[in-house]
């Protein structure tokens, strides 16, 4: 078992806590501390993405098949993003790879992952991607959720003050320009937005790629992602959050439509949009359960502790930009200690992903601080 960002004398009492959490839908009584990444938990992370990014099975293609010269291997396929099991889950492993390198530039195995970022980023891997993409039956390809990832690894290739970065910019700056476009084309014909926890959540899939659009100032894209988040959600109300999360979520759909309006609002305009849409965050009392996982080794089912992990961000995110939620943070931490120690690295079903969205929490941990 791999322990991440606890210690590793895990109690008896706390072993106990973990167990009951299955069992029940009450609030679980974790630590409200925040968690911070350390370098020792920086390496133990990144061994996971790592071990997989180059490892070809087991494999979900995801694919449409419109002839046998479609039945390639999944190598042949994406000679980039080929690993951990499945595309996306590919591209946010080369994203925690970049980001832990880049806040710690002497990660353990530090050699080894540049090496294997530079094989997979290559030029002429990412036009064999971009090849895929323009197929007949790929048009819709990883719509949004993989596309909404491609932008936040790009965006973290574009902040990150190394030659390596530079490279393999440059190499992906095709496809990142694909998406892009792809981004472009699809939203003015998307008339309602999907608001389920999984993968086509239109409101994450908007979040990533408006952090990538004001970063690397793209005004149009900007512009559009702004329109459509307004047009889909600037008259919603009273958002069911007690309704999540569904058996099978790793996003939360309230909270993800939330994190995507405090980017686009103003700070007044925000604030009123948020008292309509989810009065109960502004109670100081507020509690929130955290998703309960019965078996992680099913790869479904352990999607929930992703919905702890992305609840948190966006809970981060809210109490980090208005003081009035600042008791947002307690929440947010239970939620990632909660999950955290079961990051495992025997545990394929969740460990090719997870790692990611711990990651993703822990990083915008960091810009909150703690009263």
């Amino acid at each position: 078992m791999l322990c991440l960002f606890v210690q590793c004398q895990t109690t008896e009492k706390t072993e106990k806590a973990v167990q009951e959490t299955s069992k029940t839908d009450e609030i679980v009584k974790v630590s409200g501390e925040i968690v911070k990444l350390s370098s020792a938990e920086a390496s133990r992370l990144a061994a996971l993405p790592l071990h997989c990014i180059q490892e070809e099975y087991p494999n979900k293609l995801n694919q449409t098949i419109g002839s046998g010269e479609d039945l390639q291997s999944p190598k042949a396929l994406h000679p980039a993003f080929y690993g951990c099991f499945d595309w996306h889950s590919s591209v946010h492993g080369h994203w925690s790879l970049v980001t832990l390198l880049k806040q710690f530039p002497d990660l353990e195995n530090s050699a080894e992952i540049r090496e294997k970022l530079a094989q997979n980023i290559s030029k002429q891997n990412i036009e064999t991607e971009i090849l895929y993409f323009k197929g007949k039956y790929s048009k819709s390809f990883e719509r949004t959720y993989g596309w909404a990832w491609l932008l936040k690894l790009a965006e973290e290739l574009h902040t990150w003050n190394d030659p390596l970065a530079r490279e393999l910019e440059t190499n992906l700056q095709p496809l990142t320009d694909l998406i892009v476009q792809g981004y472009v084309n699809f939203l003015p014909k998307l008339n309602y937005p999907i608001r389920v926890g999984e993968h086509t959540n239109t409101a994450f899939g908007l979040t990533f790629a408006y952090d990538y659009a004001k970063t690397l100032e793209n005004t149009a894209l900007a512009n559009l992602i702004e329109n459509s988040a307004k047009k889909f959600y600037l008259n919603d109300e009273n958002c069911p959050i007690t309704w999540e999360p569904s058996g099978f979520d790793f996003l939360s759909p309230c909270l993800e439509e939330a994190d995507i309006m405090r980017r686009i609002l103003g700070k007044d305009e925000f604030k009123t949009w948020l008292h309509k849409f989810l009065p109960q965050l502004a109670n100081k009392d507020f509690q929130l359960a955290q998703g309960k996982v019965s078996d992680r080794k099913d790869g479904k089912l352990v999607h929930l502790d992703g919905v702890n992990f992305s609840r948190a961000w966006c809970l981060y995110g809210i109490a980090n930009q208005f003081p009035e939620y600042a008791h947002l943070k307690k929440v947010a931490n239970e939620h990632i200690n909660y999950s955290l120690p079961s990051i495992v690295d025997d545990n394929y079903s969740g460990t090719h992903w997870l790692g990611s969205f711990a990651i993703y929490a822990l990083n915008t941990a960091a810009n909150v601080q703690m009263d």
